[in-house]
């Protein structure tokens, strides 16, 4: 089994800065929309009592991972030429309650996010750099051969115990 675990490090206002772990080794930073303190423990109407659509990172909690969906808006090489090497499968949350399709994918604000976790280096304020490449070693490196040995794969959304709250709006 494959464990993922990503640390939100720094909520911001606008976007949700973290790392992500697997199997305990830090492999890069991430970017998510903004942190409004959902938890996967919240009903579904609590959850989309405070989610804003398009705008709002999933709830803390363990989710699986698929490895085999196909993402319709990636399958579009012409615009989206690295997933083509990948017959744009992306890496799939599973069951996060008020949430579908939340992939795990390149992007570098938080306008790419729509709900999913970005990879790359945060080297820039707001945002993730290297996306692609970083995205692509983490396909080559652990989704593949994890997907090629049907072994199961799970992320923990968590939040880092030196978090940095830097929102400025209170959270129902």
């Amino acid at each position: 089994m494959m464990k993922l675990r990503l640390e939100r490090f720094c909520l911001k206002n606008d976007y949700t800065v973290g790392h992500l772990y697997i199997n305990d080794k830090l492999v890069c930073d991430t970017l998510e929309d903004i942190d409004r303190s959902l938890r996967d423990d919240m009903s579904f109407a609590q959850i989309n009592a405070i989610k804003v659509k398009h705008t709002t990172a999933i709830p803390t909690g363990t989710y699986a991972i698929d490895l085999k969906t196909v993402s319709p808006k990636y399958s579009n090489y012409s615009r989206y030429k690295f997933a083509k090497a990948y017959n744009a499968r992306m890496p799939r949350l599973v069951n996060v309650r008020g949430y579908e399709g939340v992939l795990i994918h390149p992007g570098n604000t938080a306008k790419d996010t729509d709900g999913c976790i970005l990879v790359g280096q945060n080297k820039v304020v707001g945002q993730v750099v290297n996306s692609q490449n970083t995205w692509k070693q983490l396909m080559d490196t652990y989704f593949v051969p994890a997907r090629s040995m049907n072994d199961k794969v799970i992320i923990e959304v968590t939040y880092a115990k030196n978090l940095r709250d830097e929102r400025n709006f209170t959270v129902k």
